[in-house]
């Protein structure tokens, strides 16, 4: 079987497994008793169809309480390939992802969507493999006042969705650097602000440090209509301290919008953001894009292997984590989709009181073990016989 034949963990299962061996198969797999399907609409099936993406549709439900009314809110994960040849003009390339993903969006508010969010750099082919910056560094633009940010505040007030999208950002007040930024717009389509990316790799193809720096923006959370909202983009996820930091600022889901490769990562893909959801009692989405994208020049990979020109596949599998640990099967590994997901966030508080761990999380210890490993004379705390 050749990588990508496997389209779907949970479509092989269902495939292979007897009815109740599958139940137990998916309580161990997904944390769930019963899988909580949720029904689309017609309308939003009927786009999805039309325009050749997947659309699934997933619930969790919280405790009923007697002081609080249900949270609900109904977020939707949004991966896809590039539009174009890498070759095609720069306007164009964006355009066509732009007409793809819009299509996608009208999906998701035909689903009842409160926030979508997008996967990392979504307007562009993921160039940073190269280490060539032209023409890719034309793809940045303003985060406030970009023409996609533009373009999707008309959407976010048609729809009353609050949109994140990630972007190559053009910072043009700060000597026209580059970032890789997320943008949060409200629902009534005004710009609420931004985060950028706050670890940038240094593995494998992924360049990115040719391109810009570590973030200085913190870790925000951003307060909306429909919850408290952060972004941890790609790389950020394998750092537990960045996850930790959006649950202390408030965060109840946080957005993991994402770049990655099949060999490199896929092991931890499953791992990384479901952990941080126990760990911090609030709702993971980790989304990633899909495809092979050809340059026009090759590059190497500094492994010994011969210069190439593909990067990828890019292997999707975008998700819901919830803070008990539950979670939903993933979109597809090689075809665009939007994944349609309600939760109740009460849940968040409930997980907290049940298992305890931010009262018991001894904040002021670890603080005072970072200040003193940050010190250039640190020592660890190592106990040898003697």
């Amino acid at each position: 079987m050749s990588a990508f034949e496997l389209k779907n963990l949970n479509d092989s299962l269902e495939k292979h497994l007897p009815a109740d061996e599958l139940k137990e198969v998916k309580r161990i797999l997904y944390g769930v008793e019963e899988e909580q399907t949720l029904d689309l609409p017609a309308s939003a099936i009927e786009i999805a169809k039309e325009n050749d993406f997947e659309i699934k549709g997933y619930r969790f439900k919280a405790r009923e309480e007697q002081t609080r009314k249900p949270r609900i809110v109904r977020v939707g994960a949004i991966q896809n390939s590039i539009a174009l040849p890498t070759t095609a003009p720069i306007e164009q390339q964006r355009e066509g992802i732009w007409n793809k993903v819009k299509n996608i969006i009208k999906a998701a508010a035909a689903a009842g969507c409160n926030i979508v969010c997008t996967q990392e750099a979504w307007t562009m082919p993921f160039a940073f493999c190269t280490r060539e910056k032209f023409p890719w560094c034309e793809f940045a633009e303003e985060a406030e006042n970009g023409p996609t940010t533009k373009m999707l505040s008309g959407l976010a007030k048609a729809y009353n969705m609050v949109i994140i999208h990630s972007i190559l950002e053009r910072d043009i007040e700060h000597g026209e650097t580059i970032w890789n930024t997320a943008v949060v717009i409200s629902n009534s389509g005004r710009y609420i602000g931004k985060h950028r990316k706050n670890h940038i790799p240094r593995v494998g193809d992924f360049n990115e440090s040719t391109y810009y720096y570590e973030g200085n923006t913190g870790h925000p959370v951003f307060e909306t209509e429909f919850g408290k909202l952060a972004i941890n983009i790609c790389y950020g996820r394998h750092h537990p301290q960045n996850w930790m930091m959006f649950g202390l600022n408030g965060a109840e889901i946080v957005f993991n919008p994402s770049a990655t490769i099949g060999r490199l990562s896929e092991p931890l893909w499953s791992i990384e953001a479901r952990n941080a959801a126990i760990a911090n009692s609030y709702f993971t989405v980790p989304i990633n894009r899909v495809g092979t994208e050809e340059f026009p020049n090759e590059y190497t990979s500094g492994d010994g292997n011969k210069a190439h020109t593909q990067f990828g596949p890019f292997y999707g599998s975008s998700y819901v984590a919830a803070p008990d640990g539950s979670r939903t099967p993933s979109l597809s590994r090689d075809s665009d989709g939007l994944l349609v997901v309600e939760l109740d966030l009460n849940l968040c508080r409930q997980v907290k009181d049940f298992w305890g761990f931010r009262m018991t999380q001894r904040i002021p210890l670890y603080a005072e073990s970072f200040q003193k490993a940050s010190e250039h004379d640190f020592k660890p705390q190592i106990i040898r016989e003697t």
